[in-house]
């Protein structure tokens, strides 16, 4: 069916089944790159009809594949210039203490662990000052929380939210 990346099958059915083929990796690769592209210009990038781009696009939304748009923020220029990973031990997963630790604004990231403690959060604060606010008011009052343990991030080499998708297609291809 995928033998030819150019004529993949669009139907809903298959649609749904269907891994990403090279076009759709090419058109998420740009897109990760720069989320503001035009379609037009996705089109030119790959060799496609704009019609066929938006029609791709509309099927990568539709199964989720495609998440949503975002702008990127420097957390400098707008006070969040501090980042912490806070672990949480808590007495039960699941259920209210996980409801809440992603209730709070500040938490950018909640995952589930392995190991000894239940959650691993990615947290931007201000300074130390809001960091300590927040630990001692929204998490350490949450019910389960047994404790929590703090590493600071000195200096960020690399932040990135891009998946290195080349040649993910083929391999999912020849596995198939």
């Amino acid at each position: 069916m995928l033998d030819n990346p150019n004529t993949a099958v669009y139907s809903v059915d298959e649609a749904k089944k269907r891994m990403i083929d090279g076009i759709d990796e090419q058109i998420l690769t740009i897109l990760q790159n720069d989320a503001r592209i035009s379609n037009a210009e996705i089109a030119r990038q790959i060799g496609l009809a704009p019609s066929a781009v938006l029609e791709r696009l509309r099927k990568l939304e539709d199964r989720g594949i495609i998440r949503g748009y975002r702008t990127d923020i420097d957390p400098h220029a707008v006070e969040f210039g501090l980042t912490v990973f806070v672990t949480v031990k808590t007495s039960e997963c699941g259920g209210e203490a996980e409801k809440a630790l992603v209730a709070i604004p500040e938490v950018l990231e909640v995952h589930d662990v392995a190991g000894e403690d239940s959650y691993l959060l990615k947290i931007r604060t201000k300074d130390t000052e809001a960091l300590g606010r927040l630990l001692r008011e929204k998490i350490k009052p949450i019910p389960n929380v047994l404790s929590t343990r703090t590493t600071v991030v000195l200096q960020t080499y690399k932040e990135t939210n891009a998946l290195p998708l080349e040649g993910k297609a083929r391999k999912n291809l020849n596995q198939g």
